[in-house]
């Protein structure tokens, strides 16, 4: 039986994964607008960009607060929805894709974290974010664009073409690679703002749980 703390806990993550991935799903529909320079950030990124980091934060508070056990749980969960809105929002090669490297990356996530949970409080989440994020990265762009998977569904011919990488440099790459880029700088970006939030929650609410026991 699960304790009355453990389901409450359970379901704010659960309703918190949720969250992030249908706003991440609403808001990669959106270019970012603006530009740095020569480079124009809305051939690389979207604001999703910005939000789907944010599942490993809630993975990593499930996971420190109540156990890798529940924090697979919350993950499947989340899987459960990104493919459901993968399917509502894209193609069958993307859901595939992002139902993939969503599960993959955030149970990879899961893992280190609990690994390193004893050491020093930012270890865990850092390198297990740092780790999930390449993971999903990799794993979403090979699946989504790169022809090696073209069996999985049709190619994107725009995502495939020589472009300057990055949209600046002489050398030319297929563009996924440079979106693919883009959106590992951002986790890496995010991964790190996260450790405030991170460890404001864990002095919050560990001390509490700790007084009530």
């Amino acid at each position: 039986m699960i304790a009355p703390g453990r389901r409450q806990g359970f379901a704010v993550a659960v309703a918190a994964m949720a969250a992030v991935v249908l706003l991440s799903n609403i808001l990669v529909q959106h270019p970012l607008a603006f530009s740095v320079g020569r480079l124009d950030l809305a051939d690389l990124l979207t604001w999703g960009a910005f939000t789907y980091p944010l599942a490993f934060l809630v993975t990593d508070l499930t996971n420190r607060l109540f156990g890798a056990r529940t924090a697979r749980r919350v993950v499947y969960v989340g899987f459960a929805v990104a493919v459901g809105l993968s399917v509502y929002f894209s193609t069958p090669r993307i859901a595939i894709a992002s139902g993939s490297a969503f599960l993959v990356g955030q149970l990879l996530d899961v893992g280190v974290f609990n690994a390193l949970r004893e050491r020093t409080w930012w270890k865990a989440p850092a390198f297990s974010s740092l780790l999930g994020s390449f993971v999903d990265t990799l794993l979403f762009f090979s699946l989504a664009f790169a022809p090696l998977f073209a069996f999985v569904g049709p190619n994107d011919a725009f995502a495939v073409e020589a472009a300057p990488f990055l949209g600046i440099f002489a050398a030319e790459a297929p563009r996924w690679l440079s979106w693919a880029f883009g959106d590992f700088s951002v986790k890496l970006l995010m991964a790190a703002l996260a450790l405030v939030p991170y460890r404001l929650a864990i002095n919050a609410v560990l001390p509490a749980r700790q007084a009530a026991s």
